[in-house]
């Protein structure tokens, strides 16, 4: 029998010790093909579960073990704690591939840690509680209790809702499988979808719920310019009521998913071009009857997609991100017609990314008035936008907010 923690191993030691993001880490691992749904939901479990797994670890060690062991017994206690695999072959599994990785004075440590640790109780303090049992890190779990109060935890503990899809067409042919319904038109969340060949015939896609909401809020118009636009979802989406769209992003590589995205979808209207949206491009001046400035964020409304996002974000990225999402929205200003229109969103459930930016920009610039947009998906009513939670937006966490130039 193969070891079922090898795969799950070589995927999360380039998560942890390599930096990468989970989904470049489970594309780049060659997984057994019959095993790999139970290997991406340990991958995807373990990390969820960082918090509680590190909880564990902290209160029957008196060394922290070396990376490697430590993912090992990571995703051991995760299928003995989470999953509820049976001891006797989780440790021996676990054992072999210590061996296997770090030496066989390494699998009897593991061995005896797997055999005799036992549960800690919770921390007693609500903000470590939180911390443990949702494994987001304290600053956040500080920053999310101070900005929504009792509503904190909600966030938090709230689950995907599954897979979304954008149908072009032949929705029906997949709604046999169980879904959710949402409020935007051919678009549903399904609990499982493989992706087939139609995929590639461009009669689906598959696009997040907020970005569909995003879309579904821009009014349509002659020129829109998406500044940045990778993977290229909402540039297409927009194509649909926009007579031209110019997509943009920073780096080479991701213009060329936004062209692959076009092509894939056949649309006809959009231009993809490389550039730095937080610097003046004078030929831009003035050339747009609305922009969409969707910024780099710090992901923390979509961490149920995203569990690594718990480990990389830091909370001295917040001030850093801030800066660059006003540097964009201000420069990005410059580029819409008098009486045109400019959106801002992030997938970020932060005030200091949402309303506080909106508040600088406004500030600061006298040719824009606040028009906050309406949208069907539930959400809250901030003083500058629509923030989008996901215990109660289908899972997805957002803010947007609209501007029109006198």
């Amino acid at each position: 029998m193969n070891n079922p923690l090898v795969d799950p191993y070589l995927v999360l030691n380039k998560v942890y010790i390599g930096g990468k993001y989970l989904k470049q880490a489970i594309s780049d691992t060659p997984i057994e093909p019959l095993n790999k749904a139970r290997t991406v939901k340990i991958c995807y479990g373990v990390l969820e579960k960082e918090g509680f797994l590190e909880h564990i670890l902290g209160a029957n060690v008196k060394k922290q073990p070396k990376k490697q062991v430590k993912i090992i017994l990571k995703i051991a206690l995760y299928l003995l704690e989470i999953m509820d695999k049976h001891d006797y072959m989780v440790v021996d599994f676990a054992v072999s591939l210590a061996k296997k990785v770090c030496g066989d004075s390494v699998g009897g440590f593991v061995n005896a840690f797997l055999r005799s640790y036992t549960l800690p109780p919770m921390p007693e303090n609500t903000s470590n509680r939180l911390s443990v049992e949702y494994g987001y890190p304290l600053w956040l779990v500080n920053k999310l209790r101070r900005s929504y109060k009792s509503d904190a935890e909600k966030i938090m503990s709230a689950p995907s809702k599954g897979i979304c899809v954008r149908f072009e067409k032949n929705s029906e042919k997949y709604c046999y499988l169980p879904h959710i319904c949402t409020p935007f038109e051919n678009t549903y969340i399904f609990e499982k979808f493989t992706r087939d060949e139609n995929f590639f015939f461009g009669d689906y896609t598959f696009q997040s719920v907020g970005s569909i909401a995003i879309c579904s809020a821009i009014e349509g118009c002659d020129s829109l310019l998406d500044s940045c636009a990778a993977p290229g979802g909402k540039s297409v989406l927009l194509s649909k009521k926009c007579n031209s769209v110019t997509a943009c992003e920073l780096h080479p590589h991701r213009v060329e998913l936004i062209n692959s995205y076009i092509q894939r979808m056949g649309a006809k209207n959009i231009t993809a071009v490389q550039a730095d949206s937080s610097i003046f491009n004078p030929d831009f001046e003035s050339k747009f009857d609305a922009v969409l400035c969707d910024v780099p964020c710090s992901g923390t409304g979509v961490i149920n997609e995203n569990p690594d996002i718990k480990l990389f974000r830091k909370e001295s990225d917040i001030e850093e991100l801030t800066k660059i999402q006003l540097a964009i929205l201000t420069n990005c200003s410059r580029y819409v017609k008098s009486g045109g229109r400019l959106y801002y969103s992030t997938c970020s459930v932060l005030p200091e990314e949402n309303d506080s930016v909106v508040y600088s920009f406004l500030e600061k610039s006298g040719d824009f008035v606040l028009e906050i947009p309406s949208s069907p998906l539930e959400h809250i009513t901030t003083k500058f936008g629509l923030q989008f939670l996901p215990h109660v937006s289908l899972g997805a966490g957002f803010f947007l907010t609209s501007f029109k130039k006198r």
